[in-house]
């Protein structure tokens, strides 16, 4: 494999500035990998054989090259690569990833049953554990069946209605004094800028963490965890992206813990102090550790899905301009410079186009989970122990759910034409079941919020031949971070 990756490429990576400029070159030799390695022949074989006379039907599939497996392929071509699978084994198959073997779910129907789980034996704890537990362990995703919904009980304290109306008032003068502030120009990188924004609320109304060298550290620390999550080499080497997110993990903890009693004390608007003090009507409330795991893990579900969310959908209404002016003159007739929490339904293109924004670029990309018994889906046979993936980010753009799935037409979700109820799991862009999106409705008010105070202050576009370069981390994200031209109105 060393023969793929060309010297120079290595020494121009080591002297490029620009942290785009590196990503994207990682990203080049990650697909000229992945496409040499998809030459290595692996013959199609069943994941394992049903029980004599149970009626279940074998998961076919195969391995791909040692070790890897197609891991690499489906990180660096994630759409070509699912729809590939797609037409050779159909919406319930199996890979190699991970050193494991790995079932993939490509169907509504499919999902269903996934993310229902009637019988059980699908475990978040142990799918996600596998992948990012040494950074967010503890998390809600992260807890199984009575313990998960225990946690999730007191969690929805934090996330009522007179909670999110509290966090929209915090977060208001941030966004406000942010937007306002960018720099108009022809390389305006503006998911840097939005990710900039994001991780400051985070700091200011999670953390509640005052802006300054303290709040910096935190999110340098949040960011490296993230990233550790997402490591592809998965070892502690001094310097490394893992052992990065370690410390990363270890310097939010230390934090948390060292203002636990000040939090307790309070009565802050923070989502820090809400845990704090959250208890449901039986009296159940959290420990402090519980209070420290859930505080890192929701930092990052809400921090980077909405920072994917608003730049793939900023990205789309550069490229189709009468959509932008559709919702910036729906926000010019609203007449606020900033939204309150009851404007929330009161844009209903900016609603249709956020839909469709979170079908074409799922910032969840899948959902994981392992098997703790036998069991099957759509009567596939699945043995105890296996890792199963729901690849909703791939079937979200596949024609046979979806018309025209690549063009960006917030109209498919308008009641006349609904093409999301054609199966009630054809957009689960906020999961389903019991780890149905808890802090949804909270990612739904920041997308808009930001989304309003830009069309009410810019107009922004890209080349007409431009295509935004992607990488996969919790879902599609701009490699080059996304430069657009940008204009004040």
């Amino acid at each position: 494999m060393m023969n793929l990756l060309v010297p120079s490429d290595f020494r121009l990576a080591s002297a490029l500035r620009d942290s785009h400029l590196r990503e994207l070159l990682s990203h080049r030799i990650q697909v000229r990998a992945a496409r040499a390695l998809e030459r290595y022949p692996s013959a199609p074989r069943p994941l394992a054989l049903p029980p004599p006379g149970s009626g279940l039907k074998p998961i076919m599939g195969d391995f791909g090259p040692p070790v890897v497996g197609h891991m690499m392929s489906s990180f660096a071509d994630p759409l070509p690569f699912a729809r590939k699978r797609m037409q050779m084994y159909g919406p319930v198959q199996w890979m190699g990833g991970f050193g494991r073997q790995v079932v993939g779910l490509g169907s509504p129907a499919a999902m269903e049953e996934f993310l229902l789980d009637r019988k059980k034996v699908l475990s978040a704890q142990r799918g996600w554990e596998f992948v990012i537990g040494p950074f967010f362990r503890g998390g809600i995703l992260l807890r199984d069946f009575e313990e998960h919904a225990y946690h999730r009980r007191i969690l929805q304290q934090a996330f009522t209605r007179s909670r999110l109306i509290g966090y929209l008032d915090l977060t208001t003068p941030r966004i406000v004094r942010s937007i306002d502030a960018w720099q108009p120009g022809t390389e305006f990188r503006l998911y840097d800028r939005v990710k900039e924004l994001l991780l400051e609320q985070a700091t200011e109304v999670f953390a509640g963490a005052e802006l300054g060298p303290e709040g910096t550290r935190l999110a340098h620390a949040f960011e490296d965890a993230v990233r550790g999550g997402q490591a592809v080499l998965r070892t502690n080497l001094p310097g490394g992206v893992w052992h990065r997110g370690i410390r990363g993990r270890r310097i939010l903890e230390e934090y948390f813990r060292r203002e636990l009693p000040k939090k307790r004390a309070g009565t802050g608007d923070d989502l820090f102090s809400v845990l704090c003090h959250a208890e449901t009507e039986d009296g159940e409330s959290f420990t402090d550790a519980d209070i420290v795991h859930h505080m890192i893990f929701v930092m990052m579900a809400a921090h980077d899905t909405s920072t994917i969310t608003i730049s793939m959908l900023a990205y789309e209404l550069a490229r189709n301009p009468h959509w932008q002016e559709r919702l910036r003159a729906e926000s010019l007739a609203l007449g606020k410079p900033a939204l309150d929490y009851a404007d929330l339904d009161r844009l209903p293109s900016l609603d249709l186009a956020f839909r469709e924004a979170l079908r074409m670029y799922a910032p969840v990309a899948g959902q994981i989970r392992e098997t703790i018994a036998d069991t099957d889906i759509l009567g596939y046979y699945i043995p105890a122990g296996t890792l199963v993936v729901m690849g909703s980010h791939g079937m979200m753009r596949t024609e046979d759910y979806w018309h025209d799935p690549d063009v960006f037409d917030p109209e498919r979700f308008d009641p006349a034409r609904a093409e999301d109820k054609s199966h009630r799991f054809a957009w689960p862009a906020f999961g389903g079941g019991a780890h149905k999106c808890i802090g949804r409705y909270f990612g739904g008010m920041t997308v808009k919020a930001v989304l309003h105070r830009m069309l009410l202050n810019y107009r922004w576009s890209v080349p007409e031949d431009y295509e935004v370069p992607l990488v996969l981390g919790t879902g599609p994200k701009p490699a080059d971070g996304l430069p657009v031209r940008l204009e004040r109105l």
